[in-house]
């Protein structure tokens, strides 16, 4: 029998962004693919500040710059031109080194596609990142904390899409990240099982404190957020804060 996350009636009071650590910081962060006539401008020089504990939405249609700055956050990706600082690191002039060492222990990732071992359990799925990390939390804790405590001995083939979701999500926080970035988890889901994988992603936002970013092109995901960032042809448009988050199981899908 499938656990689901508990939702609640409405996601605790949050203390004002400026009281806050500063997690990311970007000046004109810029990103462009080719050169000449044929070159693809995907950031045109963004500005932004995030900051612990939020939970923020990226907002817009395709090719708005959504992944983009999504890959700039996680140090998939290097800016063309601005900066992009990480707690005062500067992830635009980092070597490969150091931005594997960012992405391995600061960073959790949850992609549409769940990249699950078919031949490992659950529980061992989560287990390979556990084992590389240096303060990880038990596979066990991370999959109970996604709702998935009776099912870490299934393999993937024996879970629905939204649980293996949910153990993607477990994998990805079991090395307690302080950001977890995760580019249109729900797209692939039907809404009842979206609603379920959200619920674990703000579950995890709120429990561990984690910085969560969270891409979407669908305007009724981005009211469970603290803030909104929409995107439109590679620049930032518009930032909203909502004064009050709305739970998952509450937007009007």
């Amino acid at each position: 029998m499938t656990t689901a996350v508990e939702p609640i009636a409405s996601p605790p009071a949050q203390p004002p962004i400026e009281a806050r650590e500063r997690m990311f910081h970007a000046r004109g962060l810029a990103r462009i693919y080719g050169e000449g006539e044929a070159a693809v401008t995907a950031l045109a020089g963004v500005d932004f500040e995030m900051f612990a504990g939020e939970l923020i939405v990226l907002l817009g249609a395709s090719g708005s710059g959504k992944s983009t700055l999504l890959n700039q956050l996680g140090g998939l990706d290097s800016p063309t031109r601005g900066i992009l600082h990480y707690r005062g690191w500067d992830l635009g002039t980092a070597d490969e080194a150091g931005l594997t060492q960012f992405r391995r222990n600061a960073v959790g990732f949850v992609f549409q596609a769940y990249n699950l071992i078919p031949s490992l359990t659950a529980r061992e799925n989560v287990a390979l990142i556990a084992e590389i990390s240096r303060d990880p939390m038990s596979p066990e804790e991370a999959l109970h904390l996604v709702g998935l405590g009776e099912r870490m001995d299934h393999f993937p083939a024996q879970l629905s899409g939204g649980e293996q979701q949910r153990v993607a999500i477990a994998r990805a926080i079991a090395k307690r990240p302080e950001v977890l970035l995760c580019d249109e988890p729900t797209g692939a889901l039907d809404v009842r099982t979206g609603i379920t994988v959200l619920e674990a992603i703000e579950h995890i936002n709120r429990e561990l404190g984690t910085l969560a970013v969270i891409i979407t092109h669908n305007a009724i995901i981005a009211d469970m957020a603290g803030r909104v960032f929409t995107l439109s042809d590679g620049r930032l448009v518009g930032v909203r804060e909502n004064t009050s988050r709305a739970t998952v199981r509450s937007l009007a899908w």
